[in-house]
């Protein structure tokens, strides 16, 4: 009988339950599932894991020195994604490669559907990490701390982290993932982290700095007075800026869409 493992959408909460169907059905059928988007099916045994530190690194031990790093950078990217079933597709592609004669080749199987799976999910959340770097804008609040709110699909928090770690290491910052309720913190000198269950002060996040507020009317007003209305191609801002992006950028704050951008 199939067994299905049940646990939390995050990093730790996906390696526990991967560690477990590793340990328990390495040879066998299983399967990797989210809890609150659990889809009961026939003939399967169903089986909650708990959030577990030490399973995950020891996962991730096995993983680096069976798979090597890049195939490991890929499947912890997988995992960030926002898609049910991640969690079998790396659970199938960690068993095949036991299959195939170097299994730290395993991501160029691409023929295989789950590494094929593995491989697009990694994909994707690289592109929306990336571009996110592009994206991101913060504000500064009259506390001092540089503060930003974006809405991504994925959560790219930990793939964002060194990036502005290293581009502001003097400075207080902090980045709320509004979809997943997640804190990417920084404190200068230091290393980042990740904060869950905390709740967002919208007060505070919204009283900003005198020099905040000077600075954003002076990049709102280049934004506009660099633009050429008779060459203004709305598609083609599209392509470069999704719609979903911008809700959390300065430039387009307050602004009125026009009936291009509807």
């Amino acid at each position: 009988m199939k067994m299905i493992y049940i646990c939390n959408d995050t990093m730790t909460g996906l390696c526990s339950a991967l560690h477990d169907a590793w340990l328990e059905n390495r040879n066998g059928e299983a399967g990797i599932q989210l809890k609150g988007r659990t889809q009961q099916q026939l003939f399967c045994q169903y089986k909650t894991v708990d959030e577990n530190e030490g399973k995950a690194r020891r996962l991730e031990h096995m993983l680096k020195h069976h798979l090597g790093g890049s195939a490991c950078r890929d499947i912890y990217y997988a995992l960030l994604a926002d898609d049910d079933e991640k969690g079998t597709a790396v659970f199938r592609t960690v068993q095949e490669a036991r299959n195939v004669r170097d299994s730290r080749r395993i991501m160029e199987h691409l023929g295989h559907p789950d590494v094929a799976k593995v491989f697009e999910l990694s994909r994707k959340v690289s592109n929306e990490a990336h571009l996110y770097e592009e994206f991101i804008r913060f504000r500064e609040l009259q506390s001092g701390i540089l503060f930003s709110e974006i809405t991504p699909k994925a959560q790219v928090l930990a793939c964002i982290g060194d990036h502005f770690a290293d581009r502001f290491p003097l400075e207080n910052w902090a980045v709320y993932d509004k979809t997943h309720r997640v804190f990417l913190m920084h404190r200068k000198k230091e290393p980042w982290a990740l904060v869950w269950g905390e709740t967002l002060d919208q007060g505070a996040a919204g009283r900003v700095s005198e020099g905040e507020i000077c600075y954003q009317e002076l990049w709102k007003g280049f934004f506009d007075s660099i633009s050429i209305r008779e060459r203004e191609n709305y598609r083609c801002q599209r392509n470069h800026l999704p719609l979903r992006y911008r809700p959390d950028m300065t430039e387009f704050g307050e602004r009125r869409p026009s009936k291009q951008d509807q």
